[in-house]
């Protein structure tokens, strides 16, 4: 099949933010986000847009600071890289496109992204599918040797500028590709297509890109703790109907309990199911994820 055939693809100015974005499947069907991770961007997604085009309307945008979509510059606080912003931003892009109320489903940063916007937006979120993550808060407060020697990286990004900016930076490449083909994976890249390859390199090797994702760490280590915390005090819980998703080989199932973890936050009793897979449960196993989610956005209640 020919690279997103039948997708549109153009920026979309919301919010003081240009985020970058492809539309496509069934234009009457009912409307589905799709969240990327670090560090990757909407491509993740094509195998699993593939089987969802006929029946749902979809929307794959590149996170603000990734791919395609527009680099804020750093701020004090980080809040421009904060997981509410980010949240604002897919919110105003989905009002923008016609969508009042949809589908959110969020990878990794995105499924954090997917997080706060049901927490701050709860009356747009049909159901909420959440791919491969524990609470941000949980897994800083739980922090080990074995968590810490597994996801370094939320250790090393978050050091002050410009330090892990210049590491990275001097071989984008290789770390691209250590963080592709880790965290339960193979160790190989067999499981990305060619094309998506291409794209990550493409857009991660820019030094901004580098800069960006460095300050969505330092924000998801400050002012999105603060953000959890205060929703945690004020007894805020997920609405929607949640689907929870992780890989059986990855690091969150096997150092943290994510269904009691998610389920205390959930409002609802939370649906859950692991998949033999990794971290990157999109592009191990599309056909399996996209049934899944397909399953799950058809159920009732």
């Amino acid at each position: 099949m020919s690279w997103f055939e039948g997708f549109e693809s153009r920026a979309h100015d919301v919010d003081g933010a240009r985020l970058f974005a492809r539309t496509g499947g069934r234009a009457d069907g009912p409307p589905v986000l799709l969240l990327h991770g670090f560090p990757q961007t909407h491509v993740m997604w094509h195998r699993v847009a593939q089987v969802l085009a006929p029946r749902w309307r979809l929307v794959l945008p590149d996170l603000r600071g990734y791919g395609d979509s527009s680099k804020p510059p750093s701020q004090t606080g980080h809040v421009q890289q904060s997981k509410r912003v980010m949240a604002a931003d897919v919110v105003a892009l989905m009002k923008s496109l016609g969508h009042e109320r949809f589908h959110v489903v969020g990878h990794d940063r995105g499924a954090r992204v997917a997080h706060r916007l049901a927490l701050d937006a709860p009356e747009v979120v049909d159901r909420l599918v959440l791919i491969d993550i524990a609470p941000t808060l949980d897994m800083y407060d739980a922090t080990d040797r074995r968590f810490a020697t597994h996801y370094y990286h939320w250790f090393h990004l978050i050091q002050p500028a410009p330090l892990p900016e210049r590491m990275v930076g001097a071989d984008p490449t290789l770390y691209l590709h250590r963080k592709l083909g880790g965290w339960g994976g193979a160790g190989d890249l067999d499981h990305i297509e060619h094309a998506a390859l291409a794209e990550y390199e493409r857009c991660f090797t820019d030094p901004e890109t580098i800069r960006a994702a460095c300050e969505d760490y330092r924000a998801s280590a400050g002012i999105d703790l603060d953000h959890d915390r205060a929703s945690r005090a004020a007894g805020e819980r997920i609405a929607a109907q949640t689907l929870l998703a992780w890989g059986a080989r990855g690091v969150v199932g096997r150092l943290f309990d994510p269904v009691a973890l998610w389920q205390a936050q959930c409002a609802r009793p939370l649906v859950a199911h692991p998949l033999e897979a990794g971290h990157f449960l999109a592009e191990e196993r599309p056909a399996e994820t996209a049934a899944l989610i397909e399953r799950f956005l058809q159920s009732g209640d």
